[in-house]
C-alpha cells in the first residue's frame, strides 16, 4: 500500500507534534495544520494521502473541513479524532464519508488500526481503478478486433465470388451479395430484409432448403451438390451450390446458401469434350477400317457358303453361312449404335427409377449365358437404395457391358481349374455417390493392359471386340456426373465400379412421377 504522507490537523499544537513524531517514527510522511482552513491549503499544496483531524477547532471544525474535503475530492480518507460521548458528531462524521474515527486521547495502536483500515481502502480503490481501466483498454481492443473481422468478412462477403444468400430463422433474406444480385437479376435493395426465401427461389427449390434445414439439426456444411437454377424470370443455368445449416444451442437460427455459376465451365467442358470425340473419332477410323475389313471378310465367306449350299442344294450349308451372315450383320449394327453414341452429344435422360431392379434386370438377360458357359453370377443389392432420379438407359447398358467383358474375362482365362464367379452389387459411398461393383475372377490384366482400356480402338478380345465398348460406357457415365474405377489383377481377375450421383426421391415424388407417367 503507497499511501504514506498523513496530513494531522489539530489546534493543540502539542498534540500535532507528538502524532507527528510517533507518525514519522512509523515511516509516515506528515504534513500539519492548526485549524480547518489551514489544513485546506496544505491538502491543496501537498495532496496528502490520509487526514487525521480534531473535531473541535476554531475557524473552521473537523466536520466543516470533512465536508469541504470530501467536496474537492471525494476518495480522500478522513479520520476523525473525537471526545468519548460525542456519539452525534461521530454520526454526522460518518454521514459526511469519514474513513474512521478514533477517541481522544489518541492511542498509537488505535491509530494505526485506523490508517491500516484508511490505507486497505485506498489500496482497493486503485486496485479498481486499474481494473477498469484495463478492463475499458481490454474492452476496447476487443471491440476493434470485432469491428475489424466484421469489415473483414462483410467484405469477403461482398467481394466473393460466389453467391452468398443468408436467411434468418423467419426465413427473411438477411445477407445478399452482388454476385447473388447478378445471378437472380435482383438488387439488393429490394432483396433484404423484404423478401423471404419463397420470393427469391422456385417453390421446389425453397421447399429442397427448408427440408435441408430440418433434416440436419446438427448444423455444419452440406455436401456441394449441382443443379439447374431457374430465377423468376424464367431464366435457367447450371449452379453449383452448398447449405450451411445455423443452429444455436439446439435452435434453428437460420441458413446460408452459396451459388457458383457454372454456365461458363460447362460450356468449356462441353467444347473439350466435344473436341477430344472428334478427335478421338478421327484417330479411330484407321482402326475401324481394319474391322470393318474383318466383317467384310466375314460376309464374304458367309455368301460364299451360300453359294455353295444354293448350287449343291445344301440346306446346312445354307444355315451355316446365313448364320454368319447374320452375325456380321450384326456386327455392323453393334459397331454403329456405338460410333453413333460415342460420336454424338447426349444429355442424360433423368427419370426416377430403381438401380436395384435394374441390377436385376441385368442379371436375367446375361443368367442363362452364362450358365451355358459354366459362370456363375451373383448379385448383392443394398435394400436402402430406393427409388433414384437418373438415366436408367445408361445404368443398363453400362452394366451390361461391363458384366459381359467380365464373362468374356472368364472364357479367356487359361485356368480351367477356377469356378468362375461374376459378383455384381450396389451400395453407397462416403462421398453420396451410387456404386454399381461387376467383379470377376477372371484372366485380369497387367497395369499396362489396364491404363490402356478407355482409349479408342483398344480391345483385349482381339477381332472380336471393336474397341469401342469400354469407350462408350465411360462416355455414358461421364455424361452422367459419373466415373468408373477399375482394378485389375493379371490371373486374379478384374472388378469395375461404376459410381453415379446419389440423389433419391421421396416417395411422394415418386407416387407423381408415376401418376405423370
Amino acid at each position: 500500500m503507497s499511501a504514506n504522507k498523513i496530513l494531522i490537523v489539530d489546534d493543540e499544537e502539542i498534540i500535532v507534534r507528538l502524532l507527528s513524531m510517533s507518525l514519522r517514527s512509523d515511516g509516515y510522511e506528515t504534513v500539519t495544520a492548526g485549524n480547518g482552513e489551514e489544513a485546506l491549503e496544505v491538502l491543496k499544496a501537498q495532496s496528502p494521502d490520509i487526514v487525521v483531524t480534531d473535531i473541535k477547532m476554531p475557524v473552521m471544525d473537523g466536520l466543516e473541513l470533512l465536508k469541504q474535503i470530501k467536496l474537492i475530492d471525494p476518495d480522500k480518507e478522513v479520520i476523525i479524532v473525537t471526545g468519548h460521548g460525542d456519539i452525534d458528531s461521530t454520526i454526522t462524521a460518518l454521514q459526511y464519508g469519514a474513513s474512521d474515527f478514533i477517541n481522544k486521547p489518541v492511542r498509537d495502536e488505535a491509530l494505526a488500526i485506523a490508517l491500516e483500515r484508511a490505507k486497505a481502502k485506498i489500496h482497493i480503490r486503485e486496485q479498481l481503478e486499474g481494473y477498469t481501466k484495463n478492463l475499458e483498454f481490454k474492452v476496447a481492443q476487443a471491440t476493434e478486433e470485432i469491428r475489424r473481422k466484421s469489415n473483414f468478412q462483410r467484405l469477403l462477403i461482398h467481394f466473393s465470388n460466389d453467391a452468398i444468400v443468408a436467411f434468418d430463422h423467419d426465413w427473411k433474406i438477411v445477407v445478399y451479395n452482388p454476385e447473388a444480385a447478378r445471378i437472380f437479376n435482383e438488387p439488393s435493395v429490394n432483396v433484404i430484409n423484404k423478401m423471404t426465401i419463397e420470393d427469391l427461389y422456385q417453390p421446389e427449390i425453397s421447399g429442397v432448403f427448408k427440408e435441408e434445414a430440418r433434416k440436419n439439426p446438427n448444423a455444419g456444411n452440406l455436401p456441394w451438390k449441382e443443379m439447374m437454377l431457374t430465377i423468376k424470370e424464367g431464366k435457367t443455368f447450371p449452379v453449383r451450390f452448398t447449405t450451411n445449416v445455423l443452429y444455436e444451442k439446439g435452435e434453428f437460427m437460420g441458413i446460408v446458401n452459396f451459388f457458383q455459376d457454372l454456365t461458363e465451365i460447362k460450356d468449356l467442358e462441353k467444347e473439350l469434350v466435344r473436341s477430344e470425340r472428334l478427335a478421338a473419332v478421327g484417330q479411330t477410323v484407321s482402326g475401324l477400317a481394319h474391322y470393318v475389313k474383318n466383317i467384310l471378310i466375314g460376309l464374304k465367306g458367309g455368301s460364299y457358303v451360300v453359294d455353295v449350299g444354293m448350287k449343291k442344294n445344301n440346306t446346312q450349308k445354307l444355315k451355316t453361312g446365313w448364320e454368319t451372315i447374320k452375325k456380321n450383320i450384326s456386327r455392323v449394327s453393334d459397331l454403329t449404335q456405338d460410333m453413333l453414341t460415342y460420336s454424338r452429344e447426349h444429355d442424360p435422360e433423368m427419370a426416377p427409377c430403381s438401380p436395384n431392379e435394374i441390377v436385376e434386370e441385368v442379371v436375367s438377360l446375361v443368367k442363362e449365358a452364362a450358365k451355358a458357359k459354366d459362370i456363375s453370377i451373383k448379385s448383392k443389392i443394398d435394400p436402402r437404395i430406393g427409388v433414384v432420379l437418373a438415366d436408367p438407359e445408361t445404368i443398363h447398358r453400362s452394366l451390361l457391358n461391363l458384366v459381359n467383358n467380365a464373362m468374356d474375362a472368364c472364357l479367356e482365362d487359361e485356368d480351367l481349374s477356377k469356378k468362375f464367379v461374376i459378383g455384381i452389387k450396389t451400395y453407397t459411398d462416403a462421398q453420396e455417390m451410387i456404386c454399381f461393383e461387376v467383379e470377376d475372377n477372371g484372366c485380369g490384366m497387367d497395369e499396362k493392359t489396364l491404363s490402356q482400356l478407355f482409349n479408342p480402338m483398344f480391345s483385349t478380345k482381339g477381332g472380336k471386340g471393336t474397341g469401342l465398348g469400354l469407350l462408350v460406357t465411360g462416355k455414358l457415365v461421364e455424361e452422367h456426373k459419373g466415373r468408373i474405377d477399375t482394378k485389375s489383377q493379371k490371373g486374379k481377375g478384374s472388378c469395375f465400379t461404376l459410381k453415379l450421383p446419389f440423389d433419391p426421391i421421396s416417395p411422394f415424388d415418386e407416387r407423381l412421377a408415376k401418376e405423370d407417367k
